[in-house]
């Protein structure tokens, strides 16, 4: 079978990659050594992931896994069209082309006392580890999940940021993962870790991109350690290219008293899956979940969330948008558990969905698993289209159809875009969402 012959030549590709990857990085530490060779070990048992398992149901990597991919070289340039719109004011900026870091492109110069942004090849290289020994690799579970560990073998540069204790950083810290193209069926594994201490307060918007027409592979992690009273927001922005495949793990592990806030904003790639999960491991953490994806064509997107409370008197809001155009398809499962001692829970999920077409596929499926009695917990989804009376309503007042339904659709996006704290972040993802659907929009003159 020509299908089952290509898998298991692309699979082979990794292993001899990885045997490449270990005899380069020979010098690096034995407890990274050891831990990329048990996650590719992992990676060796999974095997990817197909549409009989549950969690991978709607959501066929069969195309991916029949692609020959091999590491990109970074040799690329990173042409101008591919950059993302730089956020002006940041406390440091960390650009990574082809998943090595550059430094011509990044800016690390003015930043405070107590606040330490670095790119993980360079953290190996230099005498103190212990940060990453005690962090790297220590959440984001791979027992079940053939992609991370695929990227935890393949680890070799990424971001690393840590906030010290107390420090509270006004600005953010930007992350850009750009990929430029050139060479086909290339493969980067990106690792970010962001480590705050007690009562730190952080904000890292994390970009994704690449260019359009070409076939390539981003598997990304990043894990997130949120301290004692400690505050952090993640904005994450997926422009991968129209022929891209991304895959992604967000994992944050909060201590007691913590507030994590997340933004996934998912808006490029052929086919995208992201996985948010967060373990809430201290008294009275707080964790927020916004999402929004917009798809159109044949684009596939798919969200798994899981919301772990493992302690008492923990909360969790979970708001989750998507607009689906075209034949796009998309699939949200959204998972909140409740652990036996983690009385006081309360917790609200919700999922709505904007079809625009009679093409577009939604699979959506809130998830409570409650093992405590008292807890306060709602989930809900919902899928439709533009309400009726909405647009008679615009459309009464002197608007067009289409300008009608660009301006309902832009509402229910912003919905979850104004959740986002910081400004000028909000302010680039709304320009961003605006283009793309403008971009299928025709305006019309006033009645």
């Amino acid at each position: 079978m020509p299908e089952v012959k290509q898998a298991h030549e692309a699979t082979e590709t990794y292993f001899a990659e990885f045997a490449r990857l270990e005899r380069e990085t020979s010098r690096q530490p034995e407890w990274l050594r050891l831990k990329r060779k048990s996650a590719m070990e992992r990676f060796a048992d999974l095997g990817f992931p197909t549409t009989r398992q549950e969690a991978w149901r709607f959501t066929n990597v069969a195309p991916l896994a029949r692609i020959t991919f091999k590491q990109a070289d970074a040799k690329g340039a990173a042409r101008e069209a591919f950059k993302p719109a730089l956020l002006g004011d940041v406390a440091a900026r960390l650009v990574f082309v082809d998943g090595q870091w550059n430094p011509k492109l990044s800016a690390l110069a003015s930043l405070p006392k107590g606040v330490l942004v670095s790119s993980l090849a360079a953290a190996l290289e230099s005498g103190d580890q212990g940060i990453l020994e005690g962090h790297l690799a220590c959440y984001a579970e791979d027992a079940d999940h053939a992609f991370t560990a695929l990227n935890t073998a393949f680890i070799r540069d990424g971001a690393l940021i840590r906030i010290a204790d107390g420090v509270v950083l006004e600005k953010p810290i930007h992350v850009i993962f750009i990929r430029t193209g050139g060479a086909q069926n290339t493969v980067t594994h990106p690792r970010t870790l962001i480590v705050t201490g007690r009562e730190a307060q952080a904000m890292v918007m994390e970009s994704h991109c690449g260019p359009a027409g070409e076939t390539y592979f981003t598997n990304a992690v990043t894990e997130i350690v949120v301290g004692e009273n400690a505050s952090v927001e993640h904005v994450k922005l997926q422009e991968e290219g129209d022929q891209a495949f991304y895959i992604a793990t967000v994992q944050a592990q909060q201590a007691r008293a913590s507030r994590f806030h997340s933004h996934s904003v998912s808006l490029g790639a052929a086919l995208a899956r992201n996985d948010i999960n967060s373990v809430m491991a201290g008294e009275g953490a707080e964790c927020t979940l916004n999402g929004l994806y917009q798809v159109a064509g044949t684009q596939h997107v798919d969200h798994h969330t899981r919301l772990d409370h493992a302690m008492p008197h923990c909360s969790s809001r979970e708001y989750y948008r998507g607009i689906l155009d075209g034949k796009s398809s998309g699939v949200f499962n959204g998972a909140i558990i409740v652990r036996k001692d983690a009385q006081k829970t309360d917790a609200i999920q919700s999922n709505k969905n904007l079809l625009l077409s009679e093409e577009a596929i939604i699979n959506t499926k809130p998830e409570l698993q409650i093992l405590a009695d008292d807890v306060r917990c709602t989930h809900g989804a919902t899928i439709g289209q533009l309400d009726p009376d909405a647009l008679f309503y615009l459309r009464a007042r002197g608007i067009g159809l289409e300008s009608a339904r660009h301006l309902l659709t832009r509402a229910f996006a912003n919905d979850v875009i104004a959740r986002i704290h910081f400004a000028p972040a909000r302010e680039r993802l709304e320009a961003r969402l605006l283009a793309r659907l403008s971009a299928a929009w025709k305006p019309e003159e006033v009645l």
